[in-house]
């Protein structure tokens, strides 16, 4: 039975104080949604029974079948904390009612965009981690989005089930491996932690690290065994969290503390969380599991556990699933790491506002961002659509920063491309309803309060993925989310009956709505291209638009990589151009621009909309720019952000102003398509070195000017040694010894590059880390489970470009080929 109405939840979105948005991020097959099952069993939504194997949150059919998660699914939960616990919270509450506001992520590397999209909108987030695997790459990925975007994080250490029962490993093993995953992800919290966060590093005696399994639906933190001892021994709870982890051992016949692991004669001493913790835990599941049924029932009652009706029958695995699940509720160890050590918005908001508000830091919108401002002008952030069971429309889901939104309410809703003070990229419409996100349903409520998270209806024919909504006409937008995958597998796709045509186009538009990270586009031979992360994505993606999209049979292409086109030397002379009139000339050299600096401007590091003297200062101090030269930067191209640029090294040349927008639209026009391939420009910098110009500005105007700068930025890269980058991932494959050598043999024939190979502490498993080139990766994990016998399982993300080597109007080398291939060459 569910244990609260949607009238406590909105109740509670007033006091924000009380409100914890997080998100739950790992590696894919660690447990997330598994873990999720465990708090949406404590507000009543689902049994005790089913927790663990409901994954109430996959909520697609193919998510259930598949066992993994696809789309971030987001639900309210409303629990109640004791008086104690609320004494521990640092920031102010009010009573001790909270709203969490969860969001379940997906693991799998190729739906890292949904993870990106959830981050957003959330404070805190609950990293879990499986003791066996250890931190994995996707763990490093989602945790450092999480801290690039100032969010907190607490850990779960998850399966410790596997570790006890099938692995077998003992008190001090056990303990050591729970050590050197808090290690590895400390690391990762300190290389890519924002300073404004302060330290948010993770340690079990300050109660951030739980310890469980998710599918028995047990889990604890130091902190619930630190308040058993604490009443039992008479001492401070706080003494004792610090007692139970570390080097800290216990002799029982001096009852006395000691930082040593032997006694004065020379005994070893037990570790006092082998001790103190795990030994209960180890005694109750092998007695239980030994089949010592009465000794277990013993144990049960010394324990306080009260078994009711037809649990006093149970035996072996059921049983201790049982016991364990009521001797450490996973949902109590979570709820206490959630409430008590995640920010609420109110806390939050402080220190995200300046990184989420593009405009200025001393703005009314940007103040009450930080203020959590339910009375201010509205601030709203749309981070990703959802389907409605209405075919074709969607919620608008993302996070109220400052205001209140409410039903029928008017907003200007403002795109990712949307200038404050031009009128490109603007709606100005009503909101028809306000709803709360439950997972598998919907509830409506008739506003929603700053701090708190919402679905919003009515607003879908007006964004296509994301947007900023406000009722303030000087407000800038909420900065775009970077996501850290690219689309690099294109496939075309058509129909197969020719009248289903407009359904396909029409399919294509919800497609791209509702996945944050898929690009649909028309070639220039007019198929209609699909492009997604990676293989599954794509697969996922091609299975939502032919059954849930379009509703229509289609044709699919071999999947193909997209490409980049580079230059390895600077122009071997000076390109010039004529307009089409010859009354105009541009003079331009090209030179390659460094890798460092490009993946900089892909990033985001260096901000291309920033004022143009913080944006020089910042390429000078961190890239080794010349201050001048950054400067006078004309333009960052293709989509006016893209790692190209122009800069201008003119000399009192009349009129030039004049024309510095149609040299950008030719230069936009030139990068996205470039004369190698027709595929996009990267890491090029253009010196325009001269410009003569007719003094009659009707002869220098757009159709003069815009062709010209596209035909002479080819001329320039073609003079400058043109080279093609390909998409490689970073592959991590988890395998026991004995498939390694299946590893190596495939990876060779794919053109792979080993990076390192190691054996994770106190397992049978090593751990594979190869360079892929996205092009041979089509079918790597069919053939890699048949080299390795099934044994091998291969993680696979976007990592880097990489320059080929050759010269690619050279048939006779794999980049050559690339270029001339049947396809192209009829182009």
């Amino acid at each position: 039975m569910v244990n609260f109405t949607v009238e406590q939840i909105r109740a509670l979105m007033n006091d924000v104080t009380n409100v914890r948005n997080m998100s739950v991020i790992a590696h894919v097959d660690h447990g997330k949604s598994t873990l999720t099952d465990s708090l949406v069993q404590r507000a009543g939504i689902i049994s005790a029974g089913k927790a663990g194997e409901a994954r109430y949150t996959d909520t697609r059919k193919d998510e259930q079948e598949r066992g993994i998660t696809i789309k971030s699914t987001a639900i309210s939960l409303y629990t109640e904390m004791s008086e104690d616990d609320c004494k521990e919270i640092e920031g102010e509450t009010k009573g001790n009612k909270f709203l969490i506001n969860l969001i379940d992520s997906p693991g799998h590397v190729d739906f890292s965009s949904e993870v990106t999209a959830a981050l957003r909108v959330t404070d805190g987030a609950l990293v879990v981690v499986d003791t066996v695997e250890g931190v994995c790459v996707q763990t490093e990925t989602v945790l450092r989005q999480a801290l690039g975007e100032r969010i907190k994080p607490v850990l779960i250490i998850n399966k410790v089930d596997r570790a006890i029962l099938e692995l077998q490993v003992d008190k001090e093993e056990l303990y050591q491996t729970f050590s050197r995953t808090i290690e590895s992800v400390n690391v990762i919290i300190s290389t890519y932690q924002d300073e404004a966060l302060g330290d948010v590093q993770v340690y079990p005696y300050k109660g951030t690290v739980a310890f469980g399994s998710g599918l028995h639906g047990w889990a604890f933190t130091i902190r619930e065994f630190a308040d058993k001892y604490a009443s039992k021994f008479g001492v401070d709870r706080i003494k004792m969290m610090n007692r139970l982890w570390g080097d800290h051992y216990f002799n029982p016949k001096t009852k006395k503390w000691t930082n040593k692991a032997v006694d004065h004669k020379g005994n070893a001493l037990t570790r006092s969380f082998a001790m103190f913790v795990l030994d209960p835990i180890y005694k109750l599941i092998g007695t239980i599991m030994n089949g010592k049924t009465d000794q277990a029932k013993v144990m049960i009652e010394k324990l306080g556990i009260q078994l009711k009706g037809d649990e006093k029958d149970l035996e072996g695995k059921q049983l201790m699933k049982v016991a364990m699940r009521k001797f450490l509720p996973a949902a109590d160890a979570m709820l206490e790491m959630i409430v008590l050590h995640l920010p609420s918005p109110v806390t939050a908001q402080k220190y995200r506002a300046e990184l989420l508000y593009e405009g200025p830091k001393d703005d009314a919108n940007c103040t009450a961002i930080k203020n959590c401002d339910p009375t201010a002008d509205l601030m709203l952030y749309v981070s990703k659509m959802v389907p409605t069971s209405d075919k074709g429309r969607f919620y608008a889901f993302g996070r109220v920063f400052a205001g209140t939104v409410k039903s029928g309410m008017k907003v200007r809703i403002q795109g990712p491309n949307y200038v404050p003070g031009k009128k490109e990229d603007l709606f100005i419409k009503a909101v028809q309803r306000t709803v709360l996100m439950m997972g598998r349903f919907v509830e409506a409520i008739d506003d929603c309060p700053a701090g708190n998270i919402v679905g919003l209806v009515g607003i879908d024919q007006y964004l296509l993925k994301s947007g900023t909504l406000t009722t303030s006409d000087a407000a800038y937008n909420l900065k775009v989310m970077k996501f850290s995958v690219s689309p690099v597998v294109e496939v075309a796709v058509d129909v197969k009956n020719g009248n289903d045509l407009p359904k396909l186009v029409e399919g294509l538009k919800r497609l791209s709505k509702s996945d944050p990270c898929v690009l649909c586009k028309m070639s220039e031979s007019g198929e209609h291209i699909v492009a997604a992360t990676g293989e599954l994505h794509l697969e996922v993606v091609l299975h939502d638009l032919e059954y849930d999209h379009a509703g229509v049979p289609l044709k699919v292409s071999p999947p193909v990589v997209s490409y980049r086109e580079t230059v390895s030397e600077e122009s071997s002379k000076v390109a010039l151009s004529k307009s089409p009139n010859k009354h105009n000339r541009i003079y331009l050299k090209a030179a390659p621009l460094d890798e460092e600096c490009t993946v900089g401007i892909e990033k985001g590091d260096i901000d291309v909309r920033s004022d143009v003297k913080v944006r020089a200062r910042k390429m000078a101090d961190d890239y080794g720019w010349d201050v001048a030269d950054a400067r006078k930067i004309w333009c960052f191209g293709p989509d006016g952000q893209g790692p190209n640029v122009v800069v201008d090294q003119t000399k009192a040349v009349q009129y030039l102003n004049e024309i510095k927008d149609h040299v950008n639209a030719g230069f936009q026009w030139a990068t996205k398509e470039g004369p190698v391939l027709g595929e996009q420009m990267r890491g090029i910098r253009y010196n325009m070195l001269d410009v003569t110009l007719h003094a009659d500005a009707i002869h220098r105007g757009a159709g003069q000017i815009m062709p010209t700068m596209r035909r002479v930025t080819f001329a320039a890269m073609l003079l400058a040694e043109p080279r093609i980058q390909e998409p490689v991932f970073l592959v991590e494959v988890q395998c026991p010894e004995s498939a390694i050598g299946g590893i190596y043999s495939v990876l060779n024939k794919k053109r792979g590059q080993i990076v390192s190979e190691e054996q994770r502490p106190g397992t049978p498993l090593f751990t594979v880390k190869a360079y892929l080139p996205v092009n041979e990766s089509f079918g790597f994990t069919g053939e890699l489970r048949q080299a390795t016998g099934g044994q091998a399982f291969p993680q696979m993300i976007f990592d880097h470009w990489s320059t080929m080597l050759g010269d690619p109007t050279d048939k006779s080398n794999k980049a050559g080929q690339i270029v001339w291939t049947p396809e192209r060459e009829e182009v």
